[in-house]
């Protein structure tokens, strides 16, 4: 009988253990700049812990070497004031025809190759497709530009932002016709200098790169998604995804598994439910996945700190 008692105690000893280590997502909300005031009453709720905010590079840098960073100040005053957390989007890849939110001078300038390139975007299932802007970060006059902003935004932010993220790794070129300069080898170069680059200058706030598709890489057939989670690991970078679609085959065979098994090594996870995610059906249920279904796979499967919720969010209109 004693025997059994004190296996009783180490079993229960053992699962709560366990329990302690499981992480619950922190929730935060997902807005874009100029749309704090809109998303204000959501951000300031108990069940909140703060706000992701994207910023366009043109609105940062109008005009070469000239930044105006007053936008994230007057954010950052009004997150602080509420208690709450402020987490930054540096953009340099737009979903629109007419978005090409990046500083004329790179557009204008010879040197810069047209700044941007066209690129093609899924706006969520059973939406046409549709087309967009993407930074030339292949180019290193382009890198070297946006590395420039991001050293500016570390010395007025580090530290004041709770955390800095770059965009998404995904970008879906014209195969027959890939931009002038690009391959996939110097794409991938340059998003990994851009990140090695922001962990530098950031040296207080949290860095996360978003990461769910490399170009020309499926199922970690260049090692570049083995290659990215090793870096993250081995040098204090978050990774996180604009995308949780749970158990997605196209993600699958992409960046979850590799959230799967680092997340007991990566310093930060921090995924996100925007917009076109809400689009997606439970195939089990043939309804859109509801909140505990997609904080169940954050949690348990990719190992996700925190999420950055739409405003669209039907949970967040329930109360």
């Amino acid at each position: 009988m004693a025997l059994k008692i004190r296996m009783a105690v180490a079993v229960t000893t053992l699962a709560l253990s366990l329990s302690s280590l499981a992480k619950t997502p922190e929730n935060f909300i997902y807005t874009s700049s100029g749309d704090l005031d809109a998303a204000f009453p959501l951000v300031a709720r108990s069940d909140i812990g703060g706000v992701q905010i994207v910023y366009n590079w043109r609105l940062l840098e109008p005009e070469k070497d000239s930044y105006d960073f007053s936008r994230i100040e007057q954010d950052l005053v009004r997150v602080k004031a509420a208690g709450k957390k402020l987490f930054i989007q540096i953009q340099d890849r737009f979903f629109e025809a007419d978005a090409r939110y990046v500083p004329d001078y790179l557009m204008h300038d010879k040197q810069y190759g047209g700044g941007i390139a066209p690129q093609f975007d899924n706006p969520g299932e059973g939406k046409p497709v549709g087309s967009g802007w993407v930074a030339r970060q292949w180019d290193p006059a382009v890198r070297q530009r946006y590395q420039a902003l991001l050293a500016a935004l570390a010395k007025r932010f580090d530290g004041e932002v709770y955390g800095v993220n770059l965009p998404e790794t995904a970008i879906d070129l014209d195969e027959k016709n890939p931009p002038a300069g690009f391959t996939c080898d110097s794409y991938f170069a340059g998003e990994m200098e851009n990140l090695a680059f922001a962990r530098k200058a950031f040296k207080k706030s949290h860095v996360v790169q978003y990461v769910n598709f490399w170009p020309c890489e499926w199922d970690n057939d260049h090692n570049y998604m083995g290659r990215l989670f090793k870096y993250a690991s081995a040098n204090n970078v978050g990774l996180g995804g604009p995308d949780i679609v749970p158990n997605r085959k196209a993600h699958m065979k992409n960046a979850y598994p590799f959230f799967h098994k680092n997340k007991q090594t990566l310093p930060l996870i921090a995924m996100a439910v925007q917009e076109p995610t809400l689009t997606y059906k439970n195939p089990e249920t043939g309804k859109p996945f509801t909140k505990a279904e997609f904080d169940r796979f954050a949690e348990n499967y990719l190992g996700a700190d925190i999420i950055f919720w739409s405003t669209s969010s039907p949970w967040l209109k329930a109360k």
